[in-house]
């Protein structure tokens, strides 16, 4: 197990240490260091009259949190998460309450029975918030029934909520926010301050962990008594494997780089096939992959030669103050590309200018979303200059370079120690200058095999095939939606599952934009893929779109759902998938005889069985 700042108890820079040494230890090390510890730990009077350390060895299942006192004290963990991250916070935090004593409930917000809010004294809430301010699909109808009036009033609930997000947006955590608002208002304590997490959210995330932990302990009625060497033992055995991690990513190296896009096409669209050889990174279809992109070279010393900067001058890239040169640190460690109301609310002090200031001024909230639009920071500094400050301190104000996400487009049965991807180039103009994808462009333009990427899995546990193989799969994806649909059916394919399926597939031109056509076409033959749609919007006069071809086959698709079919939607979040959603609502009306509320019924039960499932973007 790789020790992180999330997973231990260990600062940055001991768990960096550690990471270095506990891999080269023998087995006979390794249990005699548990022994040395336990016994450090447990004869502390004895070490300070210097009594010799070298005590017997402690068996591995001495250290187990099970020989432990029972809790007097439980704690619900609930969390509301669309790509996973929440979920994996959630689950990690209840691992490290239950090693401190705690009876922990660990649940997500859609399978929690609201009627039972009553009861509980202790809540932790984790929850993201997706597009603009709306909760995650798993967190609706929890978020709904929390502020209906059938809310009870909680004065002997005591709570805290940390809350995940992304400041580019406008209603930053606003899911967290409203939880945490509506809980206070029906009675609730907090046990301490809600934390809001931007896209790098292991250090704010551990410092609310160590927060909870620390008040909740307080109140736990047996000594919480707790052997640390435990977070680095796993079933008695450190683990000899590094485990990769999205803050310790695997060098991919680029097998394939291709253009899935035919010649005339407006449209570019890499397929990226990376080697995991080596990494024991594991996935399963649904599951997405992490790169951390480099910024356009160009925009970076375009940047440095705006500010008259020495490109060599050293810069901090964390809060260790670990250093590396200016222009280093801006092609890899710090988002340049994006602006956000938080961080023009930095950047305001350290200009002479006295504009910016009043573009934050209360009362102009529409110009200031206007002005952040489609700039980046290169706009900022030329727009609100002189700026008076060092690289340094500059620097200092930046949010890290954020992981790009793309849904995983192949089975690791399949394709064993491979992993592909499906990547749509996004270049446009605005406000007079070229603007590049960051991640897109580079592994259009920059990336070649033999090259090498840093990656991580990130597992997406709301986003899976059905246990059973016999179970009927709709999959909804346009454009490079189509990505994960590829995953699941190579999938199939490999495991001989015998469900039927169908694929609604649409992008803008038969001839140059049928994303992976010989596969469809294979797996229709073969019989893998039951039925396919398409719809290529640029062909006919009107623009046909898939939720065009699902109202055409209302009757087959209402049969399919009848039969217990598995809905799939990736893609476009503001567009696509509310015409989708708004789609199967119509289809269960017209073809089941449903009312708007019956049908919106409907579905929010698919959702909660788990049928119904979303990876939108």
């Amino acid at each position: 197990m790789q020790l992180q700042v999330m997973n231990s108890p260990f600062n940055q820079e001991q768990a960096e240490l550690l990471n270095r040494l506990l891999p080269t230890l023998t087995e006979t090390q390794q249990i005699w260091l548990s022994g040395y510890l336990s016994a450090l730990h447990s004869t502390a009077s004895s070490v300070t009259s210097g009594a010799n350390l070298q005590a017997a060895p402690v068996a591995a299942e001495a250290l187990s949190p099970t020989s432990y006192p029972a809790a007097s004290q439980e704690v619900t963990v609930l969390f509301g998460s669309q790509t996973g991250n929440g979920q994996a916070l959630a689950e990690e935090l209840s691992r490290r309450l239950e090693e401190r004593g705690f009876q922990v409930t660990l649940s997500s917000m859609s399978d929690f029975k609201p009627n039972g809010l009553k009861k509980i004294r202790n809540l932790l809430v984790l929850v993201s918030t997706h597009g603009d301010g709306d909760p995650p699909d798993n967190a609706l109808p929890f978020y709904e029934f929390l502020h209906s009036k059938r809310a009870p009033q909680l004065e002997d609930l005591r709570f805290s909520v940390l809350a995940l997000g992304d400041s580019s947006y406008e209603f930053f955590c606003q899911t967290g926010k409203d939880f945490d608002q509506r809980l206070e208002e029906l009675g609730g304590k907090r046990l301490c301050p809600r934390t809001d997490c931007d896209l790098d959210f292991d250090e704010p995330a551990a410092e609310w962990f160590q927060s909870v932990l620390g008040t909740l302990t307080e109140t736990l009625e047996v000594p919480a008594v707790v052997t640390e060497v435990t977070m680095a033992v796993e079933n008695g055995q450190l683990s000899q494997q590094l485990a990769y991690s999205r803050t310790s990513p695997f060098e991919a190296e680029v097998l394939e780089n291709l253009n899935l896009n035919g010649r005339g096409s407006n449209r570019e669209t890499r397929h990226l096939e990376l080697s995991l050889e080596g990494s024991n990174l594991q996935f399963e279809p649904g599951d997405s992959l992490g790169i951390y992109p480099q910024n356009d070279p160009v925009l970076v010393d375009t940047l440095i030669n705006e500010m008259g900067w020495n490109p060599e001058e050293p810069v901090p890239v964390n809060k260790k103050g670990d250093e590396r040169p200016l222009r280093d640190a801006l092609l890899s460690n710090y988002e340049i590309t994006v602006l956000t109301k938080p961080l023009l609310e930095l950047a305001a002090p350290l200009c002479s200018s006295s504009d910016l200031r009043q573009l934050l001024e209360s009362g102009r909230e529409q110009e200031l979303k206007t002005y952040i639009k489609e700039r980046d920071l290169l706009d900022l500094v030329r727009d609100f200059s002189p700026w008076g400050v060092t690289a340094g301190e500059f620097v200092s104000i930046l949010r890290k370079m954020p992981a790009r996400l793309y849904s995983i487009a192949s089975s690791l049965k399949a394709n064993p120690d491979e992993v592909h991807l499906t990547i749509r180039t996004v270049r446009y103009d605005a406000h007079g200058r070229d603007r590049f994808g960051v991640c897109s462009v580079q592994c259009s333009e920059r990336v070649q095999p033999g090259d090498t990427l840093p990656v991580y899995v990130h597992h997406n546990p709301n986003f899976r095939l059905p246990a059973n193989p016999d179970t009927p799969l709709i999959m909804i994806g346009p454009g490079t939606g189509v990505a994960p649909y590829r995953a699941f059916l190579q999938e199939r394919e490999e495991t001989g599952a015998g469900g039927k399926t169908w694929l609604f597939f649409g992008d803008q031109h038969f001839l140059t934009d049928f994303l992976y056509q010989l596969d469809w076409q294979k797996w229709l033959k073969e019989g893998v893929l039951t039925r396919m749609d398409v719809a290529f919007s640029r062909d006919t006069d009107e623009k046909v779109y898939v939720q065009h071809r699902m109202l055409e086959k209302s009757r087959d698709l209402y049969q399919w759902l009848q039969e217990g079919a598995h809905v799939y939607v990736c893609g476009d979040e503001k567009h696509m998938a509310g015409d989708v959603h708004a789609t199967l609502a119509a289809i269960l009306e017209q073809e089941g005889g449903m009312s708007p509320e019956q049908a919106g019924a409907y579905l929010a039960g698919m959702q909660q069985q788990k049928r119904y499932q979303r990876d939108v973007y």
